[in-house]
């Protein structure tokens, strides 16, 4: 009988068919971490607007919405949330907006944030593997050309399921958001982001989605706080 390679190397791959989706909606959690414990707290994103153009089922966009003025949603797909629209394409997404925030197609990063960093006023964060970081090909492309404000690490696990939410899923994988800030200067800062799953968690975050309440803005956490922990890298 063959056992199942579970090793470490082998699981933390995510491997994705050439004609499938890559559909891995982010915990909404994970999304409140970057507002309370990378960007510094709520305020820093106070009256500013916002795209997600990989919206899928619109669970970060929802999420966003508890923080900006306003969120525009697109994804190449129609997962039934925001607009149907390639973000590489579409000449109308090209127009200029405080922050791009998503968590695009592994085989794409790289692509959006790219077009992000023409169009974004203020600042581009991606929720992206940590192996993100590496290869020498996207060193010389993007990064040492454009180099992040912060690279911030997930102390958590942040188990992502293809094509739904599971508050109970598991995972090998290592996630952090990596942030270009327009108003930022100096070398990259790596930063921490410390337990926080369970503050920033609410009721409601792995109901089914309801297209109906895509813009409905929810109550703030209240027991968050927003210290982070820096390092120059």
């Amino acid at each position: 009988m063959k056992r199942q390679n579970t090793s470490h190397t082998v699981m933390a791959q995510r491997f994705e068919a050439k004609e499938s989706r890559d559909n891995f909606p982010t915990p909404p959690w994970a999304t409140r971490a970057l507002i309370h414990h990378v960007l510094g707290s709520p305020d820093m994103v106070q009256g500013m607007d916002c795209l997600e153009p990989a919206c899928g089922a619109g669970h970060m966009s929802k999420v966003l919405w508890e923080y900006f003025s306003h969120v525009a949603s697109s994804d190449l797909h129609p997962y039934g949330y925001g607009e149907v629209a390639d973000f590489l394409e579409a000449e109308h997404l090209s127009q200029s907006v405080d922050w791009v925030i998503t968590n695009p197609p592994f085989k794409l990063a790289e692509e959006f944030v790219q077009k992000s960093l023409t169009i974004a006023r203020q600042g581009v964060a991606i929720l992206a593997r940590t192996v993100f970081i590496e290869s020498v090909g996207r060193y010389e492309r993007l990064f040492s050309i454009n180099p992040p404000s912060k690279f911030a690490q997930f102390t958590e696990r942040v188990a992502m399921v293809k094509g739904r939410l599971d508050p109970k899923a598991s995972t090998a994988t290592g996630y952090g958001w990596i942030v270009w800030e327009k108003n930022v200067s100096g070398p990259p800062q790596l930063v921490w982001v410390p337990p926080c799953r369970r503050n920033l968690e609410k009721r409601g975050d792995y109901d089914t989605p309801s297209s109906s309440a895509s813009e409905e803005k929810r109550q703030l956490p209240t027991s968050v706080t927003s210290k982070t922990q820096l390092q120059l890298v």
